[in-house]
This record gives C-alpha cells, structure tokens and sequence, in this order.
C-alpha cells in the first residue's frame, strides 16, 4: 500500500499494517499455496497455462482451485500464485507454455488472490476506524495503475489490494506518462537493492536513464570514517 505519509498517522498505518499481515498469516495457513516467478518468451500465454494448471488441480480432486496472475511485474515477467501443486505443474511444464525462467518465491502464501479473501473483512473493519486525508501529492494504487482520488478511494482501493493483483508496469507507465518531448524527472531507488530500478528499465529505458540508486547505508559508513 503506497500512501503518503500526510494520508494517515504512521502509528494508524502500522496498526493496519499489522492487521492486514496477521489477517494474510492466517489465509496462508488454510490452503498450501505459494508464488511463482515467471519469465517467458512473447509467445508466453500466461493466462492460458494458468487455465491448464486448474484443470490439473481438478484432475487432482482439489475443488475450486486457485491459479491466478498476481503480479505484473514487466513485459514478458509475470508472478503467478495459487495452488502449490498447480504451481508444481507449471514448472514442470515450462517449456509447454514459453516460460523461459521459473523460480518458487520464499514466501507463506498465494497472496493478491483470491484465497487471501479471509482477510479483506478485517482489513475493512481496520480502516473503518482510520481517518485518512487526501494525499498531498500523486500517489498512485497499484491495483489500477491510478492516482488516488480522495480518502474513500484509498480506502476501497486499500482493501481491493489484497485479492487483486498488482500492476506495477502498468503503474510505472501511469507515473512516467509524459507529453512528446517533456523530459523525464528524475528518480531515486532509496534502500537495499537495486529490483526496482532494474524493473523500471524494462518498462521504461528513458525514465531508467535518470534514475539513481541511492544505499540507505551509505550516510552510516561516511559518519563512521
């Protein structure tokens, strides 16, 4: 969730914070299911492989199975999450489906899908006692790829985000769209490693071209010399 910190009070933002993880925990625990790093080639149909791997799962004898996009990361990258074994059947036929690189993530669940729906309610109920103010500036919900628009938004946009996937390129496209001939502004990848920077150069080479990577490290070391 990216909301400026002028939207809600830091405490109020760990306290959902907690809530929503604690609400995730428990979701996870109920069904064995996971993420998976996909890289595939342009005929990659990633929709349709995850339309085979629930047909596996129901060959398996598992009802309603889970086996969903839950990350647009960049073009030809994707994360998919569901089922543990819909995942294994992916990975195992890789090839079948042009996936060129497949990598389980070491995470406790499917989550931004829809077996994270045990959680929404207590989300809900949390930021029913939250006040939140309208950004004061572009924050963008990477539900849709949109600027929020007032508190109401960011609220329902808040709760969506949990069983929804998440649209980073198409988030990345929404921050840097820009008029023909407007310069890029420049960016600043703050913290341990440099994903996002590597990610924004896939979805953008000319926005990539003025990002800096600064290490949150780095003010440490210089004080201690």
């Amino acid at each position: 969730a990216y909301v400026h910190r002028a939207s809600l009070f830091f405490s109020l933002a760990l306290y959902a914070v907690k809530v929503r993880a604690e609400a995730m925990q428990r979701a996870s625990e109920a069904v064995p299911s996971g993420m998976l790093s996909v890289i595939g080639r342009r005929e990659a149909n990633y929709k349709f492989a995850c339309l085979e791997a629930r047909k596996h799962c129901e060959s398996l004898g598992i009802e309603n199975p889970v086996c969903e996009i839950s990350n647009y990361l960049f073009p030809d990258s994707r994360v998919i999450a569901g089922h543990l074994q819909a995942l294994e059947f992916l990975q195992e036929n890789a090839r079948k489906y042009y996936f060129t690189r497949t990598k389980m993530l070491p995470v406790s669940g499917a989550f931004h899908t829809r077996l994270m729906e045990p959680a929404v309610e207590p989300l809900a109920e949390a930021l029913k006692s939250i006040e939140i103010q309208k950004p004061l500036v572009c924050v963008y919900s990477n539900v849709d790829g949109k600027k929020y628009m007032h508190a109401k938004h960011i609220q329902k946009l808040l709760v969506k985000q949990v069983v929804s996937p998440v649209m980073w390129e198409q988030t990345m496209h929404s921050v840097y769209e820009r008029k023909q001939g407007t310069e890029f502004p420049y960016t600043y990848e703050v913290g341990p490693g440099k994903q996002l920077g590597a990610v924004l150069k896939k979805c953008n080479l000319k926005a990539w071209k003025q990002c800096n990577h600064v290490d949150a490290l780095e003010d440490e070391e210089i004080s201690e010399t």
